[in-house]
């Protein structure tokens, strides 16, 4: 149901409510579309970033994906400014990022998505949500990486959880902090 739907029908049960059967009328006044999705919530320095390195690193190495972001907040950022700041989907960076990858990095759990019956998201593929961290060990963001997920390839959650951790354990050496993230680099 559009959010449109939403709020129509409940101006007519709020007018049946209130007016009884007779404001039915004033229920069928237009109402306001929702508000635009929010714009960037925060902008990248110039210049490539230490995390974009990483980014390239990953593709170039990994051909069965199809994407790898980084989210977090960003140094500088207000508290709970949870954004992804680097991966592969450039134009996506700043972007506010959604309840469940805020969940991974509040919380430290991993997402295992696999989605293939989706409307507006057509590809299949095998998504792995899952908890950046740092050379120490420590949970400093979220990664998400997105396979290639062929019609009877055969894998299964298991195998894209292995591999999905086991890319971001072998990546933990190279984050010497979450700021190094950010550093620039050529």
């Amino acid at each position: 149901m559009t959010y449109s739907t939403f709020s129509r029908r409940l101006a007519l049960a709020a007018a049946l409510l209130v007016g009884g059967p007779g404001a039915i009328c004033a229920a069928q006044s237009p109402v306001t579309a929702p508000p635009p999705a929010p714009s960037k919530i925060w902008t990248s320095p110039p210049g490539k970033l230490y995390v974009q390195i990483l980014t390239d690193r990953i593709m170039a190495a990994h051909p069965e994906l199809l994407s790898v972001t980084f989210h977090g907040v960003p140094p500088g950022a207000a508290p709970k400014t949870y954004t992804m700041f680097g991966g592969s989907y450039l134009d996506r960076i700043g972007n506010p990022d959604d309840p469940d990858d805020i969940m991974v990095i509040e919380t430290g759990v991993t997402i295992l998505d696999p989605r293939w019956h989706r409307t507006k998201d057509v590809v299949r593929k095998f998504v792995v949500q899952t908890p950046l961290r740092n050379a120490a060990g420590e949970n400093i963001g979220l990664i998400v990486l997105a396979y290639k997920n062929p019609d009877k390839s055969g894998k299964t959650d298991k195998d894209f959880f292995a591999a999905g951790t086991q890319l971001r354990d072998d990546l933990e050496k190279d984050i010497p902090s979450f700021a190094a993230l950010f550093e620039p680099r050529k």
